[in-house]
């Protein structure tokens, strides 16, 4: 393994080498202070009840969690990005079998996770072909595996949610974790990461503040036009001007394309966020899990990723490639 490698995958003397993984990592310790302020300050107030005072508090302390669990793989190194992006595939995953009851089905479970496990071989070895072709073969295994149960009463079911859940905590996800195979890669992945949690946020802050239309009342009744239409003005400009000092004399930089990788990242954002919204509205329940005070489940957190992930990946791909200069097939020796 190269040097380069090396310091890819385990480099965190270089952490803050470039200046938008500055930008971003004091901007959001900015805002978790300017948020303890505001909470302190709503706490002393008598207009504010009880129960909202707790459950802002709880959603602080929760966030106080999130950010150094999402942040410190990163800065650390490649090799703890991936495993970061792993350990959240399988988590995201348990709570979709969960919730779907896909969990009793074993074999299926069983098939899904392994498929899982060797994305993360695929990625960390940097084999591209690998992590392209592990798909359609997963899918394949799941289909045929479920047949082992000789039971065609439900086989559909089995088949569709083992392939659903591959296809957003496999597929969907681990775009997530190729990018780290790129040698500029936490600029990048912070950057999508902090544009999809702020693009939440501007269209929850909009909403509140001038919302009057919903926007899919049957599939999230507090989402309304208004709060989706000022995320994506706030969102797209926000992320174009942090991805033109990242993607600085590439082709992705021109007004046009930087433009449009915020536009990405807010619209198929919050159609991520819908798509788990209806997953929870078909199944009845309101959170996916219960393992985050205040926020429901990891999935309920990390909603907007599965679909944003994929689409910057392929568009950024289309321009400047991802890890095309870096090594490949560093474990498996291809």
């Amino acid at each position: 393994m190269s040097p380069e490698t090396l310091e890819r995958l385990f480099g965190w003397r270089h952490a803050f080498d470039h200046p938008v993984t500055v930008w971003i990592v004091a901007g959001v310790g900015v805002i978790l202070v300017l948020s303890f302020v505001v909470i302190l300050a709503l706490r002393a107030s008598p207009r504010v009840s009880p129960d909202l005072k707790r459950e802002l508090l709880k959603r602080y302390l929760a966030w106080l969690v999130i950010v150094p669990a999402v942040i410190l793989p990163i800065l650390l190194g490649a090799a703890w990005t991936i495993a970061g992006v792993a350990l959240l595939s399988l988590l995201c995953f348990w709570e979709f079998a969960r919730s779907t009851g896909l969990f009793r089905d074993r074999m299926t479970t069983s098939v899904v996770v392994i498929g899982i496990l060797l994305l993360t071989l695929a990625v960390f070895d940097h084999w591209y072909h690998l992590f392209v072709a592990l798909f359609p073969l997963t899918m394949g295994l799941i289909a045929a595996a479920a047949i082992l149960r000789d039971e065609p009463k439900g086989y559909l079911q089995r088949v569709a949610l083992g392939v659903f859940g591959f296809a957003l905590f496999g597929g969907a996800m681990w775009h997530l974790g190729y990018m780290a195979n790129d040698v500029n890669y936490r600029p990048i992945l912070l950057l999508v990461i902090a544009a999809t949690q702020l693009n939440d946020v501007f269209a929850f802050v909009v909403g509140k503040s001038l919302g009057r239309r919903p926007l899919a009342p049957h599939t999230s009744p507090n989402k309304t036009v208004e709060g989706s239409l000022g995320a994506v003005l706030l969102t797209t400009p926000l992320a174009a001007i942090l991805a033109h000092y990242i993607f600085k004399g590439t082709p992705v930089d021109t007004p046009v394309r930087l433009a449009l990788l915020g536009l990405i990242i807010s619209v198929v954002g919050q159609l991520g966020d819908l798509m788990v919204s209806s997953i929870k509205r078909d199944l009845g329940i309101k959170d996916m899990g219960a393992a985050i005070p205040g926020h429901g489940g990891i999935l309920d957190r990390c909603n907007s990723l599965l679909l944003v992930a994929p689409a910057v990946f392929h568009y950024i791909g289309y321009y400047v490639g991802f890890g095309l200069d870096q090594p490949k097939s560093i474990i498996t020796g291809g």
